[in-house]
C-alpha cells in the first residue's frame, strides 16, 4: 500500500472517530436544534406542514437492501443542495456542536444557506448524512421554508467537492415534537447511503418558538 493510500486511511479513521454517536445526538435533539431556536414564526402564513400521507412507511424506513441503490461514495464535503420541487438551490457550510452542546446552524442572517453536520457522514457515504437549515428569519422565509410541502418521490441533489452529485429520493416527510424526537429512527444507519434534511416546524409561540422539527427522509438513488 502506498504512502498516500495509508494517509487516506488514517484520515478516514480520524474522521470516523470524530463522528458523534447517534445516541448522544439524539439526546441533544430531545431539547431541540439551534436552528429551531432561531426561527421567527412571525409571518401571516406559516410554513407548510407535512401531510400524514407523507410519513415514511415502516417497510421502507427500517433498513434492508433496495434495488438500484448505487454503491456508497467515499468521503467528500458537500458544496451545495438542490431540491427542484421547492426551488431550493443553496450553498452548504459545515456545522458542528456549539458550546452549549446544540447542533449548530448556519448564520441566521443568510436565509439561503444550509448546514452539513460534520459529526455524521458526508452525503453519499454509507450511513445517514444530515443537512439542516432555517425555516425563516426576521426578514422572511429561509432556505427550508418549503420542506413540509415535499412529496414522496421528490428528489434532493447534493453537489460534492469531489465533483460528484449525490441524488437522493425522498421517501418520507414528517414533523416530530422537540420533546419526543425519535433520534434512533431519524439518524440510525439503514445500511445504505441516506440523507436527512431538517428544519423547524409544528406549532409556534413567541415564548418558545417552534415546537417541532420537520424531517425529510431520503436515500441515494443516483450519482452523476
Amino acid at each position: 500500500m502506498s504512502a498516500s493510500e495509508l494517509a487516506d486511511l488514517a484520515e478516514e479513521e480520524e474522521r470516523r472517530k470524530k463522528r458523534a454517536p447517534w445516541g448522544v445526538i439524539a439526546l441533544v435533539l430531545l431539547t431541540g436544534l439551534a436552528l429551531i431556536r432561531n426561527g421567527s414564526g412571525e409571518f401571516d402564513v406559516g410554513p407548510p406542514q407535512p401531510a400524514s400521507a407523507a410519513a415514511a412507511d415502516s417497510r421502507t424506513s427500517s433498513g434492508g437492501t433496495f434495488l438500484g441503490v448505487p454503491d456508497p461514495l467515499p468521503y467528500s464535503e458537500p458544496d451545495r443542495v438542490r431540491i427542484p420541487s421547492i426551488q431550493v438551490d443553496a450553498p452548504i457550510t459545515p456545522v458542528g456542536l456549539d458550546a452549549d452542546g446544540w447542533v449548530g446552524a448556519p448564520p441566521p442572517e443568510d436565509p439561503n444557506l444550509a448546514g452539513w453536520f460534520t459529526g455524521a457522514v458526508s452525503p453519499g457515504e454509507k450511513g445517514t448524512a444530515v443537512v439542516v437549515g432555517h425555516v425563516d428569519n426576521t426578514q422572511g422565509p429561509a432556505v427550508f421554508y418549503g420542506l413540509g410541502a415535499l412529496k414522496k418521490g421528490n428528489r434532493a441533489e447534493v453537489a460534492r467537492r469531489d465533483g460528484k452529485t449525490a441524488v437522493f429520493e425522498i421517501y418520507g416527510i414528517e414533523v416530530f415534537a422537540k420533546n419526543n424526537f425519535p433520534g434512533n429512527r431519524v439518524y440510525g444507519s439503514k445500511g445504505s447511503p441516506e440523507l436527512r434534511i431538517i428544519t423547524c416546524g409544528g406549532g409556534f409561540s413567541k415564548q418558545n418558538g417552534y415546537d417541532g422539527n420537520v424531517v425529510v427522509f431520503a436515500r441515494l438513488v443516483e450519482v452523476h
